[in-house]
This record gives C-alpha cells, sequence and structure tokens, in this order.
C-alpha cells in the first residue's frame, strides 16, 4: 500500500501512526468515521461513536449504556424484552403494565407463554381446567355452566338430559314434555312426524299429535256437519265448521254451568238437544238453535 493509498478516504489525511477504520475495505480517521457512519442513539440522541457498542434493534440504534427498559430503567443488554408503543419495557414491567391477568389465580399470564381465551377472559393454560376432573382442557370441545367449564365427556355424565326419542346427549335447546326430555328436532307429531317445538299439539295415550292429525285421527265429529270439534283453550271453542245458523251454547264444567257461548253452524237449523263430548274433559249441550240469531 503507497502513502497515498493509507490517507483517510473522508478527509485525505496520512493514517500513519494513528488509528483508523476500515469501511468497504476504504480507511477511514477516527472523527471521520464517527461524523460520516456512526448511528445516532435513540436514548440520548449522541453519535454511537466507533469505540462504543452499537446495539441495534429493529432498525433503531442504541449505546450499550442507554439500551434500558423505559419503565424501569434496568439494563436489557442480554435480557428478553418486549416493544410496546415504541417503547422497550423488561418482561416484568410489560407483564404489571400490559398482560392479562389469569381469570382462575389472578396471576399474571408472562409474554411468551400459553394462554387460554373464553368468553373474554383469560386463563394460564395450567389453570383452564374441567370443573369435574381437573384436565387442562386447552382447544378441545367445552360447556359452560354457572359453576365452571366441563369439557363434554364430564358434563354429560354429571348433568346431560338423554333424549327420549333419540337417546342422545340434550346439550341446549330441549323441551320437557310428560316428564321426559326432548330434542326440540326429536319432539315430531305421530301421525304426520312434522316438528311439534313451535306447533300447538294435543297428545293421545303419551303421544303428541299436531293439532290437524289429532282431528283427524281423534276427534269427535260434529253429528251435523261431520267436521272435527276442537278445543283451543279451557272455555273456548276452536272450529265447530259452523258458518250460517247459531247455536246456544252451555259449558258444563266439574257439573257446573259456567259460561254461555255463540256458534253457527251452516247444517244446524232446529236441532234437538245434542251432547258432544271433548277430551274427557268438557261437556257441550246444545240447549237451542235459531237461525233468526
Amino acid at each position: 500500500m503507497t502513502t497515498a493509498q493509507f490517507d483517510c478516504q473522508y478527509c485525505t489525511a496520512s493514517l500513519l501512526g494513528k488509528k483508523y477504520v476500515l469501511k468497504d475495505d476504504n480507511p477511514y480517521c477516527v472523527s471521520c468515521y464517527d461524523r460520516v457512519f456512526s448511528n445516532y442513539c435513540e436514548e440520548c440522541k449522541e453519535p454511537i461513536e466507533s469505540d462504543s457498542k452499537d446495539l441495534c434493534y429493529k432498525g433503531r440504534h442504541w449505546h450499550e449504556g442507554c439500551f434500558n427498559c423505559a419503565k424501569c430503567n434496568h439494563s436489557l443488554v442480554e435480557k428478553p424484552f418486549v416493544a410496546k408503543d415504541e417503547r422497550l419495557l423488561c418482561s416484568e414491567c410489560y407483564s404489571n403494565e400490559c398482560s392479562s391477568k389469569c381469570f382462575h389465580c389472578k396471576k399474571t399470564i408472562m409474554p411468551g407463554s400459553r394462554k387460554m381465551e373464553f368468553k373474554g377472559n383469560y386463563w394460564h393454560e395450567t389453570c383452564f381446567l374441567c370443573e369435574h376432573c381437573r384436565q387442562p382442557i386447552g382447544t378441545k370441545p367445552l360447556i359452560s355452566k354457572e359453576s365452571g367449564n366441563y369439557c363434554v365427556p364430564c358434563f354429560e355424565r354429571k348433568f346431560a338430559h338423554y333424549c327420549s326419542f333419540c337417546k342422545k346427549v340434550i346439550t341446549s335447546g330441549g323441551i320437557t314434555f310428560r316428564d321426559q326430555p326432548w330434542h326440540k328436532e326429536c319432539f315430531l307429531c305421530s301421525g304426520c312426524r312434522k316438528e311439534l317445538c313451535e306447533e300447538e299439539f294435543m297428545s293421545k295415550d303419551d303421544y303428541p299429535f299436531c293439532l290437524d292429525c289429532y282431528n283427524h285421527l281423534y276427534a269427535k265429529k260434529c253429528a251435523a256437519c261431520t267436521r272435527p270439534i276442537t278445543a283451543l283453550g279451557p272455555d273456548t271453542l276452536l272450529n265447530m265448521g259452523l258458518e250460517e245458523a247459531f247455536l246456544k251454547l252451555k259449558i258444563k264444567k266439574e257439573g257446573k254451568e259456567t259460561e254461555e257461548i255463540m256458534l253457527k253452524c251452516e247444517s244446524i237449523k232446529e236441532p234437538s238437544s245434542c251432547v258432544f263430548g271433548m277430551t274427557g274433559l268438557y261437556i257441550f249441550v246444545v240447549e237451542k238453535a235459531n237461525s233468526s240469531l
């Protein structure tokens, strides 16, 4: 190397007998190198000179002595840390300031550890347990009750009802008929097999029927018009098939006359007294009819 080749690449001063720094195989005196190439510290805003250690994280630079936790000011050199909103925090400060608390043990869930989330709350993985068998639930299916969370096998053994029709577990949305549990989708008309959970229905020998099937199969028929006589409520009639002449009926309940109602029938003009039984609960007596009513 000639004398000219051993001059500072920036200021051209001779580097013979002086400290220098090589950059891309070119020599620089220390002052020129620091002025031209040094990074500036994020903390103190001073250049990180060639005789200092330059610590870099995601394109940002610090002096070794400036690389500290933004909250407790302890050094982060060779220690785990977390970046939060442009600040560097040690694990302890980050946990105290930002980490979730376990819903079960109320302790901090440390960064890097697995946590389970359910219904807006967080658990340590080792705290998220089945209330019955005390085994970790993890990502397995679970069923929640007021008393806690349960793995499916424990819930079925401890709480579940079994459908009277399919004999499978009812996990939600069941109904009760004759003190027996049913899935909604299993509670069907014994005649036409349509779902009854949102329908009015009648029962015969402990079997449920929709109104159409019950009326067709079991309801008494009007002696005049032959249409089914059906009940909607305890003291009213639903569909006598009566449209023109009026009948005056008295309802007898438990041997006592309770009220009178007016009906009409296209087939009955001057009937004599008739007696109709309905589901064994009420007796309807036709007293008289008058088509002029």
